[in-house]
């Protein structure tokens, strides 16, 4: 079957993330997509958006009506993390691809699911990871993986984010059931997702987790230690009670200290190569700027599935890939709450982490079932 043109596009949910993040991301690429369609539940939040992304796109309040009148290529869900799974399975049994906010699912059993519907189908779903896909995250892995800064040693990983009282105050945050987790899943995700792409597979976890400020089923802060399969030992750190909030990962090598230092956002000039003391200058000054400057952000992401669908190919971001951050989050909420070490592969179906973050523990269950 040949490619359209310019790909048909629908997004599902119409709220701040879409408007202001995959709506330029679609402007970006408008010689490659065109937005036909839009969805929301709140007829006005949606009239907004229509106003804002033009009249042109149709509107709808149904998710399926939308899918059987519209038909579109690609489909982007912006919605809250518990209609995730079903929107995306959705959009893929009708034959769309699918950009799906994070985290995709919500356990590992829901992200099977969706492995089985694209298995079905032959369409693919990705989830937001958008800090991989600047300039300065795709050198430094090439750097990484190519040997070039020697043996990853040691790395630091830190999202050390403020969340206050009315940020939990809209209904859908704060539960298991709507979020799938505190900050491990819903903030530091994006930060430890970039490192496990730098860094490739990890092999086992040993963490905690508090709840320490806010009044929530979840946790509000979460710290792990991680060894990866190359050897390298990790920190992670994921925190809604920072006043100074930063986002920072640092990996030592043989030859090398790697860092990122930004928010919710990098540029080149974000990231710094500090050689070690026996690295010649001149190989050294090949490490700092990459030929362009692309900003980390869901264009860059959205690029990069365009082109997958050009070439019939699995994008990036999607499958095996994206399901290991998945499994990363459900292993630190069970070394956590367990107050055991866990390896790679071992939350399967029978475990109680893999159809919930919460694992059923009696301390950490949903409160209608502790």
């Amino acid at each position: 079957m040949s490619r359209p043109a310019r790909l048909r596009v629908a997004v599902v949910g119409t709220g701040a993330i879409v408007s202001g993040s995959h709506l330029p991301a679609l402007r970006a690429h408008a010689e490659r997509v065109e937005l036909v369609a839009a969805v929301d539940v709140d007829q006005g939040r949606l009239d907004a958006f229509r106003a804002l992304a033009g009249e042109e796109v149709a509107g709808f309040t149904s998710v399926d009506e939308m899918l059987d009148a519209v038909r579109p290529d690609l489909v982007l869900i912006g919605t809250p993390p518990s209609l995730h799974r079903a929107q995306t399975v959705a959009a893929l049994k009708a034959g769309a691809w699918v950009l799906c906010e994070k985290p995709l699912t919500l356990s590992l059993a829901e992200y099977d699911e969706i492995a089985a519907a694209e298995e079905a189908s032959g369409a693919y779903a990705s989830v937001i990871f958008q800090h991989r896909y600047g300039s300065g995250a795709v050198h430094a892995r090439d750097l990484l993986t190519s040997g070039e800064l020697g043996a990853p040693r040691v790395a630091h990983c830190q999202t050390t984010w403020h969340r206050d009282a009315a940020y939990y105050a809209v209904p859908w945050r704060g539960t298991w059931a709507s979020e799938g987790g505190g900050p491990t899943m819903g903030h530091g995700i994006h930060q430890y997702d970039l490192l496990l792409h730098l860094l490739g597979p990890w092999a086992e976890i040993r963490a905690m987790a508090a709840q320490l400020v806010h009044d929530t089923e979840s946790e509000d802060v979460s710290t792990a230690l991680v060894r990866f399969e190359n050897g390298a030992l990790a920190t992670v750190v994921n925190s809604v009670l920072s006043p100074d909030e930063v986002s920072r990962i640092r990996i030592d090598c043989a030859d090398a200290t790697v860092e990122l230092t930004h928010l919710y956002g990098h540029r080149n000039e974000d990231w710094t190569y500090t050689p070690a003391p026996h690295v010649a200058s001149e190989r050294a000054d090949a490490w700092r700027t990459p030929t362009a400057d692309v900003p980390s952000s869901h264009a860059a992401q959205l690029g990069a599935l365009l082109d997958a669908y050009d070439n019939g190919v699995r994008p990036p971001g999607s499958g095996a890939d994206a399901r290991a951050t998945l499994e990363f989050a459900a292993a630190l909420y069970k070394s956590a709450f367990t107050g055991q070490p866990v390896t790679a592969g071992e939350i399967v179906p029978g475990d109680p982490f893999y159809p919930a973050m919460h694992g059923d523990h009696p301390h950490w269950a949903p409160k209608e079932h502790a």
